[in-house]
């Protein structure tokens, strides 16, 4: 070209990051004479999808001038690296400089809000939504609905799919898939025969639905007869994720035989996932023979899992077979193995507080927090809690295990729901591992003694604590 201006130079950039030629696109974004936001959103949209988030940044924190465009570029990239509370604070940070969020934005964000459970900025999206008429969209309303149900508000989520009369595949499988979390396994299929008999065919994706709710409620006979049901009638050829469920769905009833004797008939071959499902039956049931073939079935699959070594370990501790703690423990060393810290966190006040276990000095209210934590534990010993020690994986004395217990990230977290959060108000906590069952044998009796509402979503599902009971009836 005898002439080239800013268009075509953005031409060839946008050519070349299109075509994941991103080192190809900044030699030519260096070298051009002048460049507008259309050439460091191209470049910065490289960056992105390469997953070099870093230099993203750094090119972002050089941009002269922004659009919505490249604000949305960056928020997609730090939640694709997995960095969701940075990307909520710079979707409120564009806002704050005057940039209104356009749809893509909108939807990235209310994603993030799910995963972090932060209800209150997820409301404010969908006010924002509603203001900019994008409301009445589908696709919009299975996303409202999934991080309403991720974020534990079951009302509005279920309000928001009935406002639609014409629903499609998605949008039933977020309000099935939303029910199953919560432990609410009638509803769920209820949600489920109203799908089919409205003409709308059940996917894979139901199926995970319906079959995790039977799994979570115990539904061992209509868990069964649906997976019967999803080639036979349905014409939906069960994957391993499937499989997955009815192992759990079998091995939660203690039909671990049974679950076994599926693994093997398996028309497919069982992944990590499978064998997980079983192993987390054994440790329900204490099948300590059965929870070692698997172990090492597992360690085969997936040998840098921490997570397999951490629940035979848990189900050796529970036998106080500390000797094989220990050498549990020496393997991890050795292959440079270390477990993720259980950590909980809550929104207050449009502020998230992470608590990690045993770590309570971090947080800047921490000696008010220990104390309410200890008063707590005053009250439901009154009432007959009991530490359970099983729960603690060192063989130490049994002061020293109270204390750890104690320190859970799950019941500091509590206490300062229960300091922050304004009486009538449910106390929502989140947390990125399962919950011990020491931990939710106190917070029943902690939600009786304080005569609150705590809702607890662990890695795996929801737990709806009141009056001394939980949603799960005990049966997780």
């Amino acid at each position: 070209m005898p002439e080239r201006n800013t268009i075509s130079w953005n031409g060839l950039i946008s050519g070349y990051v299109k075509n994941g030629m991103t080192w190809e696109a900044r030699e030519a974004f260096d070298k051009m004479p002048e460049r507008n936001v259309v050439s460091w959103t191209a470049m910065l949209r490289g960056y992105v999808q390469e997953g070099m988030i870093g230099e993203a940044e750094r090119l972002f924190s050089q941009m002269p001038v922004r659009n919505v465009v490249s604000w949305t570029v960056m928020i997609g990239g730090l939640i694709e690296d997995g960095r969701v509370d940075e990307a909520l604070k710079l979707f409120y940070l564009m806002q704050l400089q005057g940039i209104r969020p356009n749809f893509p934005s909108m939807i990235s964000t209310l994603s993030v809000c799910g995963s972090l459970a932060t209800l209150n900025h997820g409301r404010e999206v969908h006010a924002q939504l509603v203001r900019s008429l994008f409301d009445c969209d589908v696709y919009v309303c299975s996303v409202l609905i999934t991080m309403y149900m991720k974020c534990g508000d079951l009302v509005n989520g279920k309000r928001v799919f009935d406002r639609f009369t014409s629903k499609d595949t998605v949008m039933w499988n977020s309000i099935i898939t939303g029910y199953a979390q919560h432990g609410l396994g009638k509803e769920a299929l209820q949600v489920f025969y109203d799908m089919v008999s409205s003409g709308v065919p059940p996917d894979e994706v139901t199926f995970i639905g319906v079959l995790s709710a039977c799994s979570y409620t115990g539904r061992v006979k209509e868990g069964l007869q649906l997976f019967e049901s999803m080639k036979s009638k349905y014409l939906v050829n069960p994957k391993t994720e499937h499989y997955s469920c009815v192992v759990d769905l079998l091995g939660r009833a203690g039909k671990l035989n049974e679950a076994m004797n599926l693994i093997r008939d398996m028309s497919v071959e069982a992944d990590a996932c499978v064998w997980g499902a079983l192993l987390g039956a054994c440790r329900i049931h204490n099948r300590l023979d059965m929870a070692e073939v698997v172990a090492k079935k597992l360690l085969l699959l997936e040998p840098e899992n921490t997570g397999h070594y951490i629940l035979l370990s848990n189900i050796y501790s529970s036998q106080g077979r500390w000797r094989d703690v220990a050498a549990l423990r020496s393997n991890m060393r050795v292959q440079s193995l270390s477990k993720s810290p259980g950590c909980s966190w809550i929104e207050v006040e449009k502020k998230v507080h992470t608590f990690t276990g045993g770590d309570i000095t971090s947080h800047p209210e921490h000696a008010v927090i220990l104390r309410m934590v200890e008063k707590l534990d005053g009250l439901i010993i009154e009432v007959g809690y009991s530490p359970d020690g099983s729960f603690v994986l060192h063989d130490v004395e049994e002061e020293e295990k109270v204390h750890n217990l104690r320190h859970h990230s799950e019941k500091l977290a509590v206490a300062y729901g229960i300091l922050k959060v304004p009486k009538g108000m449910p106390i929502r906590i989140m947390k990125n591992l399962r919950v011990c069952g020491d931990c939710h044998a106190a917070i029943k009796l902690i939600a009786k003694v304080t005569e609150r509402e705590i809702v607890l979503r662990d890695a795996n599902r929801f737990h709806h604590f009141k009056d001394g009971s939980c949603s799960c009836g005990d049966y997780w």
